[in-house]
């Protein structure tokens, strides 16, 4: 065989041993990791995050009141007792009034008498009533603990007294009897003037009448004094509140003094803030 020949062969029969070596040996393996590096494979986690959002609860109406309508039940203070009355006129100027009378059920109050037309001073209501001016003074005030009258007692449930010759009203500013109710023996000339009242002598106003505790505690000199529920007549009054003689007999058989009735008096558009 020639040189070339042989040598041939030999290169070929290494090469084939080269190429089994580098597949077989482990000592191989990290070069060809170096040569060819493994491929990273990253995982990506999505994390969907859900938020609840609570409904909002349904909105409520306001509460009803408990009461029905009513004037007294929308006074800013009806006081603590069981009766309550209430004289509302349609302004300042006039001389006609609405009377109604109240009882209280539970925290309310529901009409026992009336709505009554009622007359009251012939200069209608005031908040700054002042002796002889001829209003009826605004606010609330309670109720006297005697009634009066010339006809005999119609069964009310107070101290009844009934009227004699000699029964007057002290109605002078300067007299320390003032805004009081003063016996002066029958013919005897009173120690008090101004427009002080022979009670006995007014038989149309007066068959009988309840006393409205208007400038009581204290009396106040020129405040004015007198103020009565008592019987129509036929017109406006000097500061008194007058009903019909048959609605006066009830109204006043209905009070009842431990009941602690009080009486607000004011135009419509004052008479709530009392």
């Amino acid at each position: 065989m020639s040189r070339w020949r042989t040598t041939a062969m030999a290169v070929v029969v290494a090469a084939a041993l080269g190429a089994c070596t580098s597949a077989s040996l482990g000592p191989s393996a990290p070069v060809a990791r170096r040569l060819a590096p493994p491929t990273t494979t990253t995982t990506t986690t999505t994390t969907t995050t859900t938020t609840t959002v609570a409904a909002a609860p349904p909105t409520s109406a306001p509460a009803a009141s408990p009461c029905s309508t009513g004037l007294a039940n929308e006074l800013h203070d009806s006081g603590q007792g069981q009766q309550l009355v209430t004289v509302e006129a349609s302004g300042y100027g006039s001389t006609y009034a609405t009377l109604t009378a109240w009882s209280r059920q539970g925290d309310c109050w529901v009409a026992a008498l009336g709505p009554w037309t009622a007359r009251i001073g012939a200069n209608g209501f005031s908040d700054d009533k002042h002796e002889g001016d001829d209003t009826t003074p605004t606010g609330p005030y309670g109720i006297g603990p005697v009634m009066y009258g010339n006809a005999a007692d119609p069964g009310v449930s107070y101290q009844y007294q009934q009227l004699v010759c000699g029964d007057w009203w002290d109605e002078d500013p300067s007299s320390p009897q003032y805004n009081t109710f003063q016996h002066v023996p029958c013919g005897q000339n009173p120690p008090f003037g101004g427009d002080s009242e022979a009670l006995w002598e007014e038989t149309t106003a007066y068959p009988s009448f309840a006393v409205v505790d208007y400038n009581t505690d204290p009396v106040v000199p020129g405040a004015g004094s007198a103020i009565f529920i008592h019987a129509d007549v036929g017109g406006p009054t000097a500061g008194c509140i007058s009903l019909p003689l048959g609605e006066l007999d009830q109204f006043l058989d209905w009070l009842r003094p431990a009941a602690a009735p009080l009486v607000v008096m004011g135009p419509d558009s004052e008479i709530a803030r009392f």
